[in-house]
C-alpha cells in the first residue's frame, strides 16, 4: 500500500522547485494533491505532468496572503472531497537587501506571504482537521532560521517565525489528533539556484560538511515522511535537511 493512499493534500508554492517536488513525490504515494499558487501556467503545467504520470492533482490559483482566497480554494476541496489531511506551507518569496537598504514595502511583501500566509492556511485548514480528528501540518523554514543570513532580514524573520509557530500548534493542536512539524532546508539546487554563477555554487558548496548542494527530492523526502503515519509520534519537531550546515 503507498504511504499516502486517498490522503487529500495541499501544497502551497508547488508549482515549481521544491514545492512541485513534493507533489510529484506525494502523488506517486498515491495522495489526492492539491497545488495552490499564484503561477497558473506553471502550476497547470505540474497539475498536468502529475495526472499524465497516473497521479491526481489539481491546481488552484490561489495568494495565500488573502485569506478569502485561502477559504474558498480550501471550500472547494472540501466539496468534492470533505477532508484536507495534509497541509504543507511550502510557499516563499525573497525580497533580499540589506537592512540599511531595505525599504517597508519589501519587509512587508515577504512578511504577507512567508508568514501570514502560512497563518491563513493553517487557521482555515485546521478548522476541518480539527473536527476531522486527523492532520500533519508541515512548515518550510530554512538553515537561515537558526543562524541569520546577510542581506535577508525579512526572510531570516519569518523562518524564525515558522519554527514558533509550529511548536506553538504542536502544543494546540497535538491532542485534537493533528501533528505540526517543520522542514529547515539548506542549500538547494532548484532551477534558480542552478542558474547562479559557478563561483557562487562552488562557495555554497564549500560551506555544506557533505560537498554538495541538496536536490529539491531531499526535501520532498523530508516531506513524505512528516506526511505518513510513519511520522505520527513526530510533533513540533524542526528536521534539517542540509548536509550537515547546521552543525
Amino acid at each position: 500500500m503507498k504511504r499516502l493512499e486517498n490522503k487529500v493534500a495541499i501544497i502551497t508554492g508547488g508549482a515549481d522547485g521544491i514545492g512541485m517536488a513534493g507533489a510529484v513525490k506525494f502523488a506517486k504515494e498515491g495522495a489526492i494533491v492539491w497545488i495552490w499558487d499564484v503561477n497558473e501556467a506553471k502550476g497547470t503545467a505540474t497539475a498536468e505532468q502529475i495526472s499524465n504520470e497516473g497521479g491526481t492533482a489539481f491546481f488552484a490559483k490561489v495568494d495565500t496572503s488573502k485569506i478569502s482566497e485561502v477559504e474558498k480554494a480550501a471550500d472547494d476541496i472540501l466539496s468534492q472531497y470533505k477532508k484536507i489531511d495534509i497541509l504543507v506551507n511550502n510557499a516563499g518569496i525573497t525580497r533580499d537587501a540589506s537592512l540599511k537598504k531595505m525599504s517597508p514595502e519589501q519587509w512587508q511583501q515577504v512578511i504577507d506571504v512567508n508568514l501570514t500566509g502560512v497563518f491563513n492556511c493553517t487557521k482555515v485548514v485546521s478548522g476541518h482537521m480539527t473536527a476531522a480528528k486527523y492532520g500533519r501540518i508541515i512548515n518550510t523554514s530554512s538553515v537561515v532560521a537558526l543562524y541569520g543570513n546577510f542581506g535577508q532580514t525579512n526572510y531570516v524573520a519569518t523562518k524564525a517565525g515558522l519554527i514558533g509557530m509550529t511548536k506553538t500548534w504542536a502544543k494546540e493542536l497535538g491532542r485534537k489528533g493533528i501533528t505540526s512539524n517543520a522542514v529547515a532546508p539548506g542549500f538547494i539546487l532548484t532551477e534558480m539556484v542552478k542558474k547562479m554563477p559557478e563561483e557562487v555554487l562552488k562557495m555554497m558548496e564549500s560551506k555544506v560538511p557533505s560537498g554538495q548542494l541538496g536536490a529539491p527530492e531531499d526535501i520532498a523526502n523530508a516531506y513524505l515522511f512528516l506526511a505518513s503515519d510513519e511520522a505520527r509520534y513526530v510533533n513540533g519537531a524542526v528536521l534539517s535537511v542540509d548536509g550537515g550546515m547546521t552543525i
